[in-house]
């Protein structure tokens, strides 16, 4: 890997950091906004006449007009317009997450015990984590039966009344494969007895748009599906996402009350960032989860606020950031009704 080190001065450096945090895009125009106010900018300075004291990057926004704009939303994509006018949004932090969704343990493909990926949760100081194991049309993955998944309920439900309490819960679901017409994996029986089910596509990744939308628009339409995981199935620098229409899944969400998922393991960050700007604006909550397969992996959580962030996303827009009552409330509610 090839890295460049620059070194500036310190009167250089709110510029520098600036310039090198910022798209192409949103340096270009905040360059033009310079020249408005008879002034060159580079990732050195200002050059001009009667110029600016500069001694952080909030005051090299604020001499142009603007509020601070975080690193996050620097694409040029409306956040100057809304600096301009006072209206960014206070974007989540890492430190509002209270719990979090879809993970994994040695019942299917992950690598940690349910009672290790329980005590991992705990030391993170998470207040609640949701299991959910693949279900049996992966077998790849050693997908759980009716008759395992059954016992993992049972499993679950006897850990919460040995180990859990008003600070700590594990919620009890099932990552649902999304099969080829877009029906469940599980019927709708066993589905009524989890806490909360990810529907996922999983395999047949080689339908055409039109098709693959409304197989997964299927899946969402179903009272018992919480949340939509890893839209396109991407795994980046390895495979692409399978097509699917964006506008119509947010629309969907939006109608069904489904949560999307923005999976944050590194080799997804899927729902991508682009997209959460308009999921937002339709009322579409999110859920960050780290599809973690090992203690360790719950640790993604942190990535995925960052994610989160650069999709324009505030606390209230994230599902997990309520605290385990209120999530324990939201969960019992009918789908129509969140």
């Amino acid at each position: 890997m090839q890295c460049d080190l620059r070194a500036v001065s310190n009167d250089q450096f709110p510029f520098a950091l600036m310039y090198f945090t910022g798209s192409k895009e949103h340096n270009v125009a905040i360059r033009s906004r310079a020249l408005k106010h008879g002034w060159s900018l580079n990732e050195y300075g200002f050059s001009g006449e009667n110029l600016p004291v500069v001694r952080d990057e909030a005051d090299l926004y604020r001499a142009l007009g603007l509020d601070f704009v975080p690193p996050e939303l620097r694409e040029n994509r409306g956040e100057i317009e809304a600096a301009d006018e006072g209206t960014l949004p206070r974007l989540i932090e890492w430190e509002n997450l209270r719990g979090t969704f879809h993970n994994h343990t040695t019942e299917s493909d992950g690598r940690s015990t349910l009672d290790q990926m329980a005590e991992g949760a705990r030391e993170l100081g998470l207040q609640y984590l949701g299991i959910s194991d693949h279900s049996k049309s992966s077998p790849q993955a050693r997908g759980l039966d009716e008759e395992r998944l059954a016992a993992q309920l049972e499993s679950i439900a006897a850990w919460n009344r040995e180990h859990g309490g008003p600070q700590f819960r594990l919620f009890a679901g099932s990552e649902v494969d999304i099969l080829k017409d877009g029906s469940l994996d599980f019927d709708e029986a066993l589905l009524a007895r989890l806490d909360f089910a990810v529907a996922s596509v999983h395999n047949v990744l080689n339908l055409d748009e039109d098709t693959m939308t409304r197989r997964i628009i299927r899946a969402m339409e179903s009272p018992h599906i919480t949340m939509l995981g890893h839209l396109t199935g991407r795994m980046l620098l390895r495979r692409d996402g399978y097509p699917v229409n964006h506008e119509k899944i947010i629309d969907c969400a939006a109608a069904t009350r489904t949560v999307i998922e923005l999976n944050c393991n590194p080799k997804r960050f899927d729902m991508d960032w682009r997209w959460w700007h308009r999921a937002r604006d339709k009322g579409v909550l999110c859920s960050i989860n780290p599809d973690a397969h090992s203690v360790n992996q719950l640790q993604f959580l942190k990535f995925g606020a960052s994610v989160a962030r650069k999709g324009w996303l505030r606390r209230q827009d994230v599902i997990n950031t309520k605290p385990l009552a209120e999530i324990e409330a939201w969960l019992k509610l009918p789908k129509e009704k969140r």
